[in-house]
């Protein structure tokens, strides 16, 4: 008896012994694997062994993935495709000058001056007209880059400023930019077809001088001349477009006010490629007018402010009208004598400023066409007292 319970208390330290070497072991094995970051097969996380359960964790972005596009989400799209879509219209939006939009606001302020002057007295503008010019300004404008950039694809390659246009670079071929255009000038139509017939017909007669501009300085020296024929179209066509015809005494005197206009801000900008231009055999109003530049411009501002003025007497405009005209010449004057046409980036810097020319003109020609009504129910007073006062003047002349 006393044999046998002794080799029990000898196995029970033996099975103690070897537990305690196995918890050490256990625990030394453990250390290491925390201080050296690998994985332990041998344990088990959640049922599954650590590597199992880290390859179904690299897994799981690509099965959201999956369900994101099964279920129609619009956050899911890799971002390789929105980055191919974006390189792929970027070249056709740099061609139509989306990226610059200085050019659509010179194009549309002709034609909200028209339509300015031709609303009702004590009227705001017709906002429908509004919006429907700026939508084509934004269109037509886009157009005309695309036609320029077609004609002068071998001259903008020689020039610094646009060798890196689409076509001058070789992004964009010129079947491309054909096709492009088409769909620009379908776009154009469609927003001109919303107008009366008169509109449509005198709007699609402008397209030659659209089509025909980058070609004038090629073998004129007045390219801005023909420029601005085209860019102040709209101050005939949106009188037409309110009023069904073209008030001539109103609209001729505007429309060549926006000519002498576009001649005065283009020729500050030509004057940016003036080397480039004289090494390539190019013709603008920079070269014409060359160190008499600023005495040319004058000129041009005088005429503009007298049309401004004439077709402000012709609608019967108020003071507002003529004190945004006073603020437009000040500007204008302004700009002509700190202008260095020597200076590239002087240049640029005045040509962007002629966006607000137009929006004070336009600013003028609203509240000048509110206060008409107060003018005219004054004159109209003035009136009725005046054939009150007559006949009774007359009986007294006859009684007497």
């Amino acid at each position: 008896m006393y044999t046998l319970r002794h080799l029990r208390l000898q196995s029970g330290k033996h099975i103690l012994n070897s537990y305690a070497a196995i918890k050490a072991t256990t625990t030394k094995h453990m250390l290491l694997a925390k201080t050296t970051a690998e994985p332990v097969t041998s344990r088990v996380l959640m049922g599954f062994p650590i590597r199992d359960h880290r390859e179904k964790q690299d897994k799981l972005p690509q099965l959201l993935l999956q369900s994101q596009l099964r279920h129609g989400s619009t956050n899911a799209l890799p971002k390789s495709l929105v980055g191919q879509l974006t390189d792929a219209t970027k070249p056709y939006a740099q061609l139509m000058r989306i990226d610059r939009p200085i050019g659509t606001y010179l194009l549309f302020w002709p034609c909200a001056w028209s339509i300015g002057l031709s609303a009702n007295a004590g009227c705001w503008p017709d906002l429908t007209m509004l919006g429907l010019f700026a939508t084509g300004a934004l269109i037509m404008r886009g157009a005309g880059c695309t036609i320029n950039d077609l004609w002068d694809k071998d001259i903008d390659a020689k020039v610094e400023r646009t060798r890196s246009r689409p076509l001058a670079s070789g992004q964009i071929s010129q079947f491309d930019a054909i096709v492009f255009l088409s769909a620009q000038l379908s776009l154009g139509l469609l927003v001109l077809v919303q107008l009366n017939w008169e509109s449509i017909l005198l709007g699609a007669s402008s397209l030659g001088l659209v089509i025909t501009y980058p070609l004038m300085k090629r073998v004129t020296y007045w390219p801005q001349l023909v420029l601005g024929m085209a860019f102040n179209w709209g101050a005939l066509l949106g009188w037409c477009a309110t009023q069904g015809s073209v008030n001539l005494a109103a609209c001729l005197p505007l429309y060549l006010s926006g000519v002498c206009w576009t001649i005065v801000y283009d020729t500050i900008y030509a004057h940016q490629d003036k080397l480039d231009d004289l090494q390539i055999g190019v013709k603008s109003t920079a070269l014409r007018f060359g160190e008499n530049t600023k005495v040319w411009l004058s000129g041009f501002t005088a005429a503009m402010l007298t049309g401004l003025s004439a077709a402000g007497m012709a609608c019967d405009q108020t003071l507002p009208y003529y004190a945004a005209v006073g603020i437009v010449g000040a500007h204008l004057v302004q700009q002509i004598y700190s202008l260095n046409i020597d200076n590239p980036s002087d240049c640029a810097k005045k040509f962007f400023s002629n966006h607000q020319v137009g929006l004070i003109l336009f600013l003028g020609i609203v509240l000048g066409t509110l206060l008409k009504s107060k003018d005219n129910k004054n004159q109209h007073q003035n009136a009725s007292l005046t054939s009150t006062y007559m006949p009774l003047s007359q009986n007294t002349e006859v009684m007497s």
